[in-house]
């Protein structure tokens, strides 16, 4: 409540911003953002979104964007019994065909999904409808799955930006696009040469703390396991090791963004699973939690065993 006398037009506009309108739904702010220029500035701005994310971090807030077949729907979490909400159908503002569109990377609430059909990638936000398409003339925005990696990521300068590794033939590119100029462009990336070989699966990247970071896995047992890491502002790559887990298994890992801090959850086995979770401190992984090996399922009653041949190792 205001004191007696003071109106809002009295209060600072950094006070309205990052006091009142971090507190509001996002399409909101969007609105906002038309008002004038400087607010438009300081609703772009990363600290804005930032804080805008963590008051909305909150159980009554979260969301989960559910895609099946045609449709496109938002789901409030219920965790006290671990289950999804009534839900609202969201339109989606562009052309697609059945089970057409995949997501591929994402950043407070702006996504980065490609259409199975055209092979092209767009941004796209659901909260907006607003969105982009990223394919050109030239072949740049077309994506391949089981070859290519997407990183969806923001720079020093608050431009949105989506780094696409391409793996084609045993040759590697990588390019930016680059939202604030609508374009793309090549950079530099030399790595081992095994690692543009199919039988390594490039995850999607996960963006922490100005660096995007992607797990390199091999598609057999007593592969070889790398993280690589991409810093958003200097454009340069480098390599660290995977936690020491046993390779005795088949060996994954699934990063996450726990408040700014990296975290992977690694798993490995074979007849039995294990699941470990590290976080990143400097170049080294430190254990948080190990949780207890998970036993195969029972054996059914009758097997049926398909075997299908595949060179890319992606299929089992």
């Amino acid at each position: 409540m205001l004191n007696e006398g003071i109106t809002m037009a009295d209060l600072p506009v950094h006070t309205i911003v990052f006091e009142i309108l971090t507190r509001v739904p996002a399409k909101d702010v969007g609105r906002s953002k038309s008002v004038c220029k400087q607010w438009y500035a300081l609703l772009s701005t990363q600290d804005f979104v930032r804080i805008h994310c963590s008051r909305s971090l909150v159980s009554s807030n979260q969301r989960v964007l559910l895609i099946d077949d045609l449709t496109c729907s938002v789901h409030p979490i219920i965790f006290q019994s671990n289950d999804y909400g009534p839900s609202s159908i969201v339109t989606f503002p562009f052309h697609h065909h059945n089970n057409d569109v995949s997501i591929l990377s994402h950043l407070n609430g702006l996504l980065c999904v490609c259409l199975n059909h055209t092979y092209e990638l767009l941004l796209w936000n659901p909260t907006t409808t607003a969105f982009k398409h990223l394919s050109t003339p030239d072949s740049h925005g077309f994506y391949i799955n089981n070859l290519d990696a997407i990183g969806l990521y923001v720079d020093a300068d608050n431009n949105y930006k989506v780094l696409h590794i391409k793996r084609r033939s045993g040759v590697l590119g990588v390019y930016v696009y680059s939202r604030e100029v609508d374009s793309w462009r090549n950079i530099p990336f030399i790595t081992r040469q095994e690692y543009l070989s199919p039988h390594f699966n490039w995850s999607a990247g996960t963006f922490c703390g100005g660096t995007l970071y992607f797990t390199v896995c091999e598609c057999w047992v007593g592969g070889t396991n790398v993280v690589i890491c991409f810093d958003v502002n200097s454009e340069q790559f480098k390599e660290i090791s995977f936690p020491p887990v046993p390779s005795t298994g088949m060996v994954q890992g699934v990063l996450v963004n726990v408040k700014n801090e990296l975290h992977m959850f690694a798993s490995t086995g074979m007849f039995e699973m294990t699941i470990d979770l590290w976080t990143l401190q400097g170049d080294y992984w430190i254990k948080v939690l190990s949780c207890p090996p998970i036993p195969p399922p029972p054996p059914p009653d009758i097997i049926v065993i398909v075997v299908r041949y595949n060179t890319l190792c992606d299929k089992w």
